[in-house]
């Protein structure tokens, strides 16, 4: 049977045996072993110090990508390695990194250094195991726990505290008693991270089927970067089509949402954040949350602005936020102008994000609304199917065109084709290219009327 360990790896290890030292498999890619899952990353831990590990593996592309702290990265058969010598390390003063490592030759002193017990784990290349905290139990239990002291673990990097929940998000595990208690206990630490680091565990978190349970659990920690959240978490909705509070009923719509679209997640998670600062109260006691999706859609582009996420994210999230709750007709004529206005993706995304959001509604009052998105999906395809325009690609003129019937270079052109696509979607000309080609030459006419076209100036000169 082939073994699950690429062959540069253990060419890797072979030759730091050979050399006369220890080396293991270690962390991530042992755990993912033990799970039956192909690892994406294959660390490598020696007694060689660096030095010693860049001796070993001269014949092979070497990069020193952490020196100071052990580690080597080596090219084997076009694949990476980071190996690094056991060490132990010094106090973190700045709650992210340690002030200092040292170099020693003990392995379990190197495991007693890492953050959960299913990452604290090395398998040598005789395939024996080495578990001194006892990971292999926690991940037949489905747990993660914190190697010794989860305060002390957490203090040490405030980043731990992301991951902690990202791995029982992506994982499925649940967080061990005393590992939950810490994360509430050392929420501060979360102010030293990076807002880049903290996006990048969000977003993973975001991905894994057991997000809504952890949101559910711990919404404190994504109010501790994201404080615009916090009033949302405890909104109370007395309206018939809420049988949620604000914060529940968005946990309901994101477990609707497909885990691999990052901007449907991202907008479900945030498409009410504005409802709280919108609430008014009718005198039958009912709430309304009036103009919400807009001040949603300000906010989240705010805390997304705030993490550091990139503008074609950030833009997308913040418009399907602000579109949550418009009405779309289910005719053709308002499908074609809202594929136009937005594009096929983020329309699509559009729908599933209004989808979700009737997913956290009460079930006995939506089930008419999801009948008619469903219908709505299916028109919109059947219009792409059928080739309709609703973009100037579809057009069956374009701005050469546009010129040669006469209409101004430069924006004109634009405008031209943009009003004659306007014409054609809302189904007062044919998409035919002899129709709209008289079309364009009547516009031309217009500008020319009006002062605006070619012929103006030469006029003024005279």
């Amino acid at each position: 049977m082939e073994s699950p360990i690429p062959a540069g790896a253990r060419t890797v290890l072979s030759r730091l045996v050979a050399g006369g030292f220890e080396a293991y498999l270690v962390g991530g890619c042992v755990r993912d072993l033990l799970r039956g899952v192909t690892p994406q990353d294959w660390d490598i831990c020696t007694s060689a110090l660096p030095r010693q590990t860049e001796a070993c593996l001269a014949p092979f592309r070497l990069i020193e990508t952490g020196l100071r702290h052990g580690t080597v990265t080596v090219r084997v058969e076009g694949a990476s390695y980071e190996v690094t010598t056991f060490r132990a390390d010094g106090p973190y003063s700045d709650g992210r990194r340690p002030d200092r490592v040292s170099f020693v030759s003990d392995l379990t002193q190197d495991l007693a250094r890492r953050d959960f017990t299913v990452n604290a784990m090395a398998l040598d290349p005789a395939g024996e195991l080495h578990d001194p905290f006892g990971g292999r139990a926690d991940l037949a239990r489905r747990v993660i726990r914190c190697v010794g002291d989860p305060r002390r673990r957490f203090r040490e990097d405030g980043l731990r505290l992301l991951r902690a929940l990202r791995f029982s998000s992506c994982l499925d595990f649940s967080l061990h008693p005393a590992t939950a208690a810490a994360i509430l206990d050392t929420l501060p630490m979360l102010d030293r991270v990076a807002p880049e680091r903290v996006r990048a565990e969000l977003c993973r978190l975001l991905g894994g089927p057991r997000r809504v349970p952890v949101l559910r659990e711990f919404p404190q920690v994504l109010c501790r970067f994201w404080p615009q959240l916090a009033p949302l978490v405890t909104l109370e909705q007395s309206n018939p089509w809420h049988c949620y509070g604000g914060w529940e009923h968005t946990l309901h719509a994101l477990e609707a949402a497909p885990a691999e679209d990052l901007a449907v997640c991202l907008a479900v998670l945030l498409h009410d954040v504005g409802k709280p600062a919108c609430r008014s109260t009718d005198p039958a006691g009912v709430d309304h949350f009036y103009g919400h999706a807009a001040v949603s859609a300000q906010l989240a582009d705010q805390m997304l602005r705030a993490l550091r996420f990139d503008n074609a994210t950030r833009e997308r999230v913040v418009t399907l936020v602000a579109r949550h709750d418009a009405p779309i007709l289910p005719t053709e004529r308002s499908v074609r102008r809202w594929l136009a206005r937005l594009g096929e993706e983020t329309f699509f995304q559009l729908l599933a994000v209004k989808r979700c959001d009737n997913m956290g509604k009460d079930p006995a009052l939506v089930r008419d609304r999801l009948a008619q998105g469903r219908a709505l999906e299916e028109l919109a395809r059947q219009v792409i199917r059928q080739g309709q325009c609703f973009s100037l690609r579809d057009l069956a003129v374009n701005g050469r065109d546009a010129l040669a019937a006469g209409v101004p270079p430069g924006p004109p052109v634009g405008r031209a084709l943009a009003q004659v696509l306007d014409r054609v979607i809302s189904g007062a000309l044919p998409n035919e290219r002899a129709v709209l080609l008289q079309a364009l030459a009547q516009q031309a006419q217009a500008l020319r009327r009006d002062g605006t076209g070619p012929s103006h100036g030469k006029e003024a000169s005279v």
